[in-house]
């Protein structure tokens, strides 16, 4: 069996969480109010930030050249289809950058991008591919589950279709393949710490689109100063 047919098994009951969860579940029917599907725009825009410069940092730390060209495509570059997608459904929502810069990371947006680079600073560059695993093959999974539904939104139906596409599955693919290769290199160990880089993700999706949902705040923005 391969080391991430073991992560799928111990994630799946979280990721099927996350595909009965309100947010997916209103998207896909297209009752998702637009101005929760904005504010979820805005955090993965602070989150794809990150996800994108640690994939160009891991880059630098691993050595093998296929590596590195998996790592670097996902970095985010301005051709990256999902980029491409994304910075469209921005200009849709009519969300410029200066109003992202504007609004601050939630608590779900803050520990999860704390967390990957945790994975990477305090752990190793292995722990960190593992980390980044989740978003991959999450997202493709909801494409494909969802992707015989048609949502009535067309933003909606743009988002499921970007994730259904036969651009990301490679995508994902590679990256799997990427922490297999990572995998037998490893001592049993670290395989452990992986494993745990890559469920800490997989909770991490399910709080996203829950802080997405309700439009999550720090607590301290409700007190009076």
């Amino acid at each position: 069996m391969k080391f991430t047919d073991d992560l799928y098994t111990t994630a799946k009951p979280l990721w099927q969480k996350s595909m009965r969860h309100p947010f997916i579940q209103e998207l896909a029917a297209g009752t998702l109010p637009l101005a929760t599907f904005r504010y979820y725009l805005k955090q993965d825009q602070h989150y794809l930030m990150e996800f994108g410069k640690l994939h160009e940092i891991i880059a630098a730390k691993v050595t093998d050249p296929q590596d590195k060209g998996i790592l670097l495509a996902g970095a985010g570059a301005e051709d990256n289809e999902e980029t491409l997608i994304r910075n469209d459904m921005l200009n849709q929502l009519t969300i410029s950058q200066a109003e992202i810069a504007a609004t601050p990371l939630s608590p779900a947006t803050y520990k999860y991008v704390t967390h990957m680079y945790y994975e990477l600073n305090a752990g190793s560059p292995a722990r960190a591919i593992a980390a980044l695993l989740p978003c991959y093959w999450l997202y493709s999974n909801i494409g494909k589950q969802l992707s015989h539904a048609t949502s009535p939104v067309p933003i909606y139906q743009q988002f499921i279709d970007g994730y259904a596409a036969d651009a990301f599955t490679t995508a994902t693919t590679d990256m799997i393949d990427l922490v297999n290769r990572e995998s037998t290199a490893v001592d049993a160990a670290e395989q452990v710490d992986m494993k745990d880089a890559f469920m800490k993700s997989s909770e991490y999706e399910l709080e996203f689109w829950e802080m997405a949902y309700t439009k999550e705040k720090w607590p301290y923005e409700s007190l009076s100063i």
